[in-house]
């Protein structure tokens, strides 16, 4: 993917290719512990230069354009098929009890992520982490926290057979054949999956064909890259001149999506100290390892976008901090020290108003959009 981040006083172009070099790097190696050494004097150069985090972002060409949605072959989009999937989205009729939709992990007044700290399944039944924010989803290549699925299709059928939904995997057929006995679903099914009907094939494509429809681009900050110098106020762009530079957040946030785990194909995941704290290694959710089995994945997460990260407290793969200052502050602070914490975080030594001019600048990524609700078959 070609970098489009430029600046006439910053090496950024330069700080996001040695970020995403550290990120390939699945085993902390020296190259590893070299690269991330070089990320941070990089970004601690590119602070001063940036007049100790002044508003001398207003000279730099911020990254704006998202690359082009990759749309799998097997699951080509049109109208009529994102107009079936908003509908099965919304739809508690598609899990084990009649008590859940998609929906309620990733409603409007959470920003499109949970409310819960660990989110409540079917059954009232408590999972293990907390549903993450839906914006631009479909630019993603591996979902999840941990990234065991490997596309929307496989994300939306182990949501809807695991305890999201509570189906069983064993009776998602069985679901959707249901379902589809729904006279409005019927026609529709038979319309846009002429052949094939309601399977769990078919529910899976319709939902995640209409997932590929939330995008955020046109925040304050996409107005500002575009060239709208009064789309930030001065607290955002001191936020954001501190984002690039001494706070170090784009070597894991990169725009414009604000994560490089939208840069890879199997996704970026980091140990950041987060359900650690308090806890013996046996009760520590493993995260990412329990995907490549690698002790250097142990208690890694995906790189969560920053995208409307205002709306979508609490924060964390464990939603351990309720509000984005808290969130910020621990971030910046290096995160919680382990055997495994990745060597891209450090203690940033920023002052309380540094913070809240960090906070400020996240404000201006917040999303505008809200996902309608529909009227369900009958």
């Amino acid at each position: 993917m070609t970098k489009r981040v430029v600046s006439s006083s910053c090496s950024w172009v330069g700080i996001s290719l040695l970020a995403l070099v550290a990120c390939k790097q699945p085993d902390r190696t020296k190259e590893t512990e070299t690269a991330a050494a070089s990320v941070s004097a990089e970004a601690a150069a590119a602070a001063a230069s940036a007049e100790s985090a002044g508003l001398a972002v207003d000279k730099m060409t911020l990254p704006a354009d998202f690359p082009a949605m990759k749309i799998p072959e097997d699951n080509p989009q049109t109208d009529a098929k994102v107009a079936l999937g908003h509908q099965l989205f919304f739809d508690k009729r598609l899990s084990v009890d009649g008590s859940r939709a998609c929906y309620s992990c990733h409603m409007n007044e959470n920003g499109t992520g949970g409310a819960d700290p660990i989110a409540i399944g079917a059954q009232e039944k408590k999972l293990t982490r907390h549903s993450p924010m839906l914006w631009n989803v479909g630019h993603l290549s591996r979902f999840y926290w941990d990234g065991r699925a490997d596309s929307l299709e496989a994300q939306m059928k182990g949501a809807w057979g695991g305890g999201n939904m509570g189906v069983g995997k064993e009776n998602l057929d069985a679901k959707a054949k249901e379902i589809g006995k729904i006279p409005g679903y019927k026609k529709q099914f038979d319309e846009v999956f002429k052949g094939e009907g309601a399977t769990a094939d078919t529910v899976a494509k319709a939902v995640s064909a209409y997932e590929r429809t939330l995008i955020c681009n046109d925040t304050a900050y996409d107005k500002y890259a575009k060239g709208d110098k009064k789309a930030l106020d001065d607290a955002q762009k001191k936020g954001l001149a501190l984002f690039m530079g001494k706070a170090g957040c784009t070597a894991c946030h990169t725009a414009p999506f604000f994560s490089s785990a939208y840069l890879l194909p199997e996704g970026t995941y980091f140990n950041v100290g987060t359900g650690l704290e308090g806890k013996a290694p046996a009760d520590v959710d493993v995260g990412r390892k329990a995907v490549t089995e690698k002790d250097a994945d142990w208690a890694a997460f995906k790189v969560p976008s920053l995208r409307n990260v205002s709306k979508t407290a609490p924060y964390f793969h464990n939603g351990s901090k309720k509000t984005l200052e808290e969130a910020v502050r621990f971030m910046a602070s290096g995160g919680y020290k382990n055997t495994n914490r990745s060597p891209l975080m450090v203690d940033r030594q920023l002052s309380d108003a540094e913070i809240k001019d960090l906070v400020a600048f996240l404000g201006a990524l917040e999303c505008g959009g809200k996902l309608e609700e529909p009227k369900l078959p009958e």
